[in-house]
């Protein structure tokens, strides 16, 4: 998930296509483009198969029927997003990411490309703080970096 957006802030500021309205090129839109190698127009083929916003998408989400809506939504998750994350990456709203944003906390706007990028860049680096405080290192390789330091 740390890469994908990082990749999809990547292409973002490197100018592919942005339409907030457009359910292949929105937030979720340019994510799953990373995430699954469809194009705009596919993801948007697929997505238009459900009812409503990526938000609706997510949260009337059934692993079972495997419509095309609820396989992109199942990519999504299968990743460790959530239908909270959904949404927030969709409004770029989680408050944990706005508290986080280089110069501190401000309201983003989920329709401005740079605000995207933005948020996309602050969440793959609380998902790596994250990953990095989760790695649990045997005390034993504390003791022999210590034994090889006084020889």
């Amino acid at each position: 998930m740390v890469e994908a957006l990082r990749e999809t802030a990547r292409r973002l500021k490197n100018g592919a296509s942005y339409a907030w309205g457009n359910h292949g090129a929105c937030n979720c839109g340019n994510l799953l483009q990373v995430m699954t190698n469809l194009t705009k127009e596919e993801i948007l083929t697929y997505a238009h198969t459900g009812l409503g916003e990526w938000t609706e998408l997510a949260e009337d989400y059934c692993g079972i029927t495997n419509a095309p809506a609820d396989l992109l939504i199942s990519k999504l998750q299968s990743a460790g997003l959530t239908p909270t994350d959904i949404h927030n990456i969709e409004y770029l709203q989680d408050r944990q990411v706005l508290n986080s944003l280089p110069g501190g906390f401000r309201w983003l706007k989920r329709n401005v490309r740079e605000d995207v990028i933005a948020y996309f860049e602050t969440f793959a680096m609380l998902l790596e703080e994250r990953l990095i405080e989760d790695v649990k290192v045997p005390d034993e390789l504390f003791n022999i970096q210590t034994e090889e330091a006084m020889l």
